[in-house]
């Protein structure tokens, strides 16, 4: 073997080693999926939605342990924000997403409410020595609902649940996904379920004359 030869060999040895003993880093996913809008009748609002850095950018990785240490490091900001506004664009008549948060003093765009989403808790099950790939994955959010200048108008928290509904995935990687996407619709649908039962969402749907069509009385 030549002097060349024994150093690659040196190099790629070395470049093993080196990450089979970091673990060769943890799973990555960035959560992709398809997320419809509901077929619901739109309420006649025109909402604002605020999706800050830390929505826009969110990731999950065991809490336990450094994101690099983790077995897995999920991102779901860019499908959070994808399914929210599919959501959102079906749920109301118009919605305006903003470009900066609501705060005192700021009276444009006209809007009737804004929405701000924040996932506060993310935990998920991963299959412990077993081929079976069915994971669950369980968020929960917190919202808030003000004014364009920031008055709070109303908070309230809500869960969701996705679990893989098949074993027979070819990766970890694509069950981890399906669980997050399944988690997504899930928390879609209890929103629109949950929204109009706020009880000072009422008062801004009667104020707005949407009470009779959209809830009833």
């Amino acid at each position: 073997m030549t002097s060349v030869n024994y150093h690659h060999w040196r190099i790629l040895l070395t470049a093993l080693l080196l990450c089979i003993l970091a673990g060769c880093g943890p799973n990555k996913v960035i959560v992709q999926g398809n997320f419809p809008p509901p077929l619901i009748e739109p309420l006649p609002l025109t909402l604002g939605v605020w999706f800050g850095d830390d929505f826009r950018q969110h990731e999950f990785f065991d809490g336990t342990k450094s994101r690099n240490e983790s077995s897995w490091v999920v991102n779901t900001g860019a499908a959070q924000v994808q399914m929210w506004n599919n959501l959102l664009a079906g749920m109301f008549e118009q919605i305006v997403v903003l470009d900066s948060p609501p705060k005192a003093g700021r009276s444009s765009p006209i809007v009737d409410a804004v929405l701000i989403p924040h996932v506060e808790e993310l935990q998920y099950a991963i299959p412990a020595h077993t081929q079976i790939k069915v994971y669950e994955i369980w968020m929960r959010y917190r919202f808030e609902l003000v004014t364009i200048g920031g008055q709070p108008i109303a908070e309230w928290a809500m869960s969701s649940y996705g679990k893989t509904p098949t074993a027979f995935l070819q990766s970890d990687q694509e069950a981890v996904n399906l669980a997050a996407v399944m988690a997504l619709r899930d928390a879609g649908a209890n929103f629109v379920g949950r929204f109009s039962q706020i009880p000072t969402v009422r008062g801004l749907l009667l104020d707005s004359g949407a009470l009779t069509d959209a809830i009833d009385p």
